[in-house]
C-alpha cells in the first residue's frame, strides 16, 4: 500500500495526527497545526487514500483508509500518540486504533456520524442524496461541492479559517465523495459500535451545535459508549467546529490534550 500523503510539523513527545472527513484535506487544518506546534506537540496531517494527489483505491472502505493510517503511525509514531479524526474520520479512528492499540494513546473525534444506523431513515436519504446527486447544469464540480460544504457550515460562521475549510473542502473529486459516501451506508454498525466500545485510552468527543452531520444528539450517543469519553457541545457551530469556533473548541481540545499529553 503507498504511504499516504502526510505533512510532518513540529517537534514533541506527543504526536497528534489529523485526519479529514469526506469533504477534506490535510491543507484544512492549517490554523489548528500552528496552534498545536505552538504548545509543543508535533502534528501529522495527511490525506486519507483517494485524496490530494493519491488515487483512489478500489475498493475504497474504512479498512483501506485505517490500514494506511496504522502505516503512517508505524512510520511517525513518537513517545505519545493522539489521533484526532473529523467526521469520516471519527469513523475510521477506532478501527486504526484496534489495529495498533500500543500506538494510539489518546482519541479526539469531532462532527462525526459515528454510523449510518445512528440516524434516521430521513436523515440517512438526505445524507446520500445532498452528496451524491448530480449537480445543477452547468455547475462545476467545485461549485457543487462548495454548495454542499456551506450547507454544513452553522448560519453566522466566517473568517479565514472557514474560507481555508471552504477553499480546500470544495477541492474533493467528486468520485472520491461517491466512493466515501458508499463507504459510511456500507460498514457495519456492529463494527462501528464494537469499535467505539473498545477505546480505552483518553477520549474527547466534540460536536457543533448546529452541526445537521454529526449533531450532538448523535454524538452524544456515540459518547456514551466509551467508557470515561469527555464530550463537549461548540456553540453556534456547525460541521466545522475548530474553525467556526476556534476558541470554544480550542478550550476543549486544548484542555484535553494539556490534561493527558502534556
Amino acid at each position: 500500500m503507498r504511504m499516504p500523503d502526510f505533512q510532518v510539523t513540529g517537534e514533541g513527545r506527543t504526536t497528534v495526527f489529523l485526519l479529514h472527513g469526506i469533504y477534506g484535506s490535510k491543507e484544512y487544518w492549517r490554523f489548528q497545526v500552528e496552534r498545536l506546534v505552538a504548545r509543543g506537540y508535533r502534528v501529522v496531517s495527511w490525506d486519507a487514500p483517494g485524496y490530494g494527489l493519491s488515487p483512489l483505491p478500489d475498493p475504497f472502505g474504512f479498512e483501506v483508509v485505517a490500514d494506511a493510517g496504522v502505516q503512517l503511525i508505524r512510520a511517525q509514531h513518537t513517545e505519545r500518540n493522539v489521533v484526532h479524526g473529523h467526521s469520516m474520520g471519527g469513523q475510521i479512528t477506532p478501527r486504526i486504533r484496534l489495529k495498533v492499540p500500543d500506538l494510539v494513546h489518546g482519541i479526539v473525534i469531532s462532527s462525526t456520524i459515528g454510523y449510518f444506523g445512528n440516524r434516521t431513515r430521513e436523515e440517512q436519504e438526505e445524507f446520500v442524496r445532498k452528496r451524491t446527486a448530480p449537480p445543477p447544469p452547468g455547475t462545476d464540480p467545485v461549485a457543487a461541492n462548495m454548495l454542499v460544504v456551506n450547507s454544513m457550515l452553522g448560519p453566522t460562521s466566517g473568517g479565514p479559517e472557514v474560507d481555508l475549510v471552504r477553499l480546500w473542502a470544495s477541492r474533493t473529486p467528486p468520485e472520491t465523495v461517491k466512493a466515501a459516501v458508499k463507504a459510511v451506508q456500507a460498514f457495519p454498525e456492529a463494527d462501528a459500535v464494537a469499535g467505539f466500545r473498545s477505546i480505552s485510552v483518553p477520549t474527547l468527543l466534540v460536536a457543533g451545535e448546529v452541526d445537521q452531520v454529526g449533531h450532538p444528539a448523535g454524538m452524544k450517543r456515540v459518547a456514551d459508549m466509551i467508557a470515561g469519553c469527555e464530550f463537549a457541545v461548540v456553540s453556534g457551530s456547525g460541521h466545522y467546529p475548530w474553525a467556526e469556533n476556534p476558541a470554544e473548541f480550542n478550550r476543549a481540545f486544548f484542555g484535553f490534550l494539556d490534561r493527558h499529553f502534556r
